[in-house]
């Protein structure tokens, strides 16, 4: 699973707990979510990023390309992994799931010596 995947995974493990659970292959889905993401930055950083501008220097160049990624990275991974959060979940360390499933995220604390 690429880096795409799993930032789609923790963010939908976080902010999606119901749609995240609803996934029968969780693993599965993630890899190849994080596949058409990085083929979607992929092809509009080459649509961003146009031609090179005649005598461009090399340092204006990797710019172009950098600022062309960011923004691809930004307009794909707000479209098809950083969603809005599910009703009820709200933030904070143990806010990862809806109020009435917090009690089953609770986990006891390690023994002390």
């Amino acid at each position: 699973m690429n880096r795409y995947g799993q930032q789609a995974m923790s963010h939908w493990r976080r902010w999606l707990p119901q749609r995240y659970v609803s996934i029968p292959q969780p693993e599965r889905f993630f890899a190849e979510l994080g596949e058409q993401v990085e083929s979607q930055i992929i092809e509009l950083t080459q649509t961003l990023a146009g031609d090179d501008p005649p005598g461009e220097g090399y340092m204006s160049k990797l710019g172009r390309l950098n600022m062309a990624r960011l923004q691809a990275e930004e307009i794909v991974l707000g479209e098809l992994v950083l969603l809005p959060a599910e009703p009820g979940v709200e933030e904070g360390p143990q806010a990862t799931l809806p109020r009435e499933w917090a009690d089953l995220a609770q986990t006891p604390e390690p023994p002390t010596r």
